[in-house]
């Protein structure tokens, strides 16, 4: 198996973080792919550099307006000399009752603090010089793995960074800017058939979901802990279901804090059945090592042998596969993790 990554996604270095009220140390950095990298290759994978497949797939996901902030944001913001180090909003629009925004899609003025409030939807996507470049390399890395599965490639690792379940088509969220996963996932349904997201990570992928909801030929199906005890909270529940279209290809799977390798593989298993019934050709892994139990932002108590049994769980479907990098932020138990879920998946594979 491949694994695709650039060391241009090292550059996003981002400085800080608000968590629960106090500026953090941000504990998604370089040091997690440079980590998983080694160990990925130690467990037999590939070491791929992706190619450039431009802004088309990137544009067919997120709003190009949206997209654009991204990549000009920083210079734009660095040019005030009485602006700090990164870009981070300090208003946000108010899109609900009172709102003299209506259904408008972008902000109505192109001033960069306001884009910044519009277009960022929290205090953990601060965007800074080498942030576009690591977004846009971490999206083609995830292109690259997906043109491989629709060129008859067996499976392949997208190593993702930052991740990106948490970002909607036109709004950056939980460490996320682009949405890897939908990326790859719109263009193979477009180029192979019809695709399943299965999504494993302490949090729920509220971006992905978005991106889909009204949409039958891309299933999502999520295990994360339960939204309303835990980011993101505004979604992630059972009940959601998907609308028009899309109906009953969305499912979620949320489990209490606390819960551990029984509970989250019963998860899986009943994701797994979705996929099957939603008679999948190709298959997308949104792999979040960050349930693991050693995990600092983790709620769950789910073991590294867990994760293996979840690659058995997956490789058992038989599909060609894409697996991207989403959430993981303990060094030493995301390289267990993973290693555990690739070595248990490339085992079981039949096409590996």
């Amino acid at each position: 198996m491949d694994v695709y990554y650039s060391k241009r996604q090292l550059e996003h270095r981002p400085q800080q973080i608000m968590l629960l009220g106090k500026l953090t140390p941000p504990v998604e950095n370089p040091d997690r792919m440079e980590v998983l990298a080694r160990r990925l290759k130690e467990a037999g994978l590939t070491e791929t550099a992706p190619a450039d497949h431009g802004r088309d797939a990137i544009d067919a996901v997120h709003s190009a307006d949206y997209v654009d902030f991204l990549a000009s944001s920083y210079e734009r913001w660095a040019a005030n000399p009485k602006a700090g180090p990164e870009v981070l909003p300090n208003t946000h629009p108010y899109r609900g009752r009172g709102s003299a925004l209506g259904s408008s899609t972008k902000p109505p003025c192109s001033v960069v603090n306001a884009q910044a409030g519009w277009y960022i939807g929290d205090l953990n996507c601060a965007i800074g010089a080498g942030t576009w470049s690591a977004v846009y390399e971490s999206a083609q890395a995830a292109l690259s793995a997906a043109h491989a599965v629709i060129d008859g490639r067996p499976s392949a690792f997208a190593l993702c960074r930052p991740p990106g379940h948490h970002a909607f088509a036109d709004r950056a969220s939980g460490f996320c800017f682009l949405n890897n996963a939908a990326i790859a996932a719109d263009l193979i349904a477009k180029r192979a058939g019809k695709v399943a997201i299965l999504d494993f990570d302490t949090h729920h992928g509220d971006g992905t979901q978005a991106i889909f909801y009204d949409r039958k030929d891309v299933l999502f199906a999520s295990v994360h802990t339960d939204p309303t005890t835990y980011y993101p909270y505004f979604s992630g529940y059972a009940d959601e279901r998907g609308e028009g279209e899309g109906f009953g290809a969305n499912i979620n799977v949320p489990l209490a804090p606390g819960s551990g390798d029984e509970a989250f593989l019963e998860a899986c298993r009943t994701l797994v059945k979705a996929v099957r019934s939603h008679e999948t050709e190709v298959l997308v892994v949104s792999a979040g090592w960050d349930a693991h139990r050693d995990d600092p932002l983790s709620l769950l108590d789910v073991s590294t042998d867990a994760f293996a049994r979840t690659g058995e769980l997956l490789a058992d479907l038989q599909l060609p596969t894409l697996i991207v990098q989403e959430g993981g932020y303990s060094l030493e138990a995301s390289e267990n993790a993973a290693a555990a879920f690739i070595g248990a998946f490339c085992s079981r594979h039949k096409w590996i």
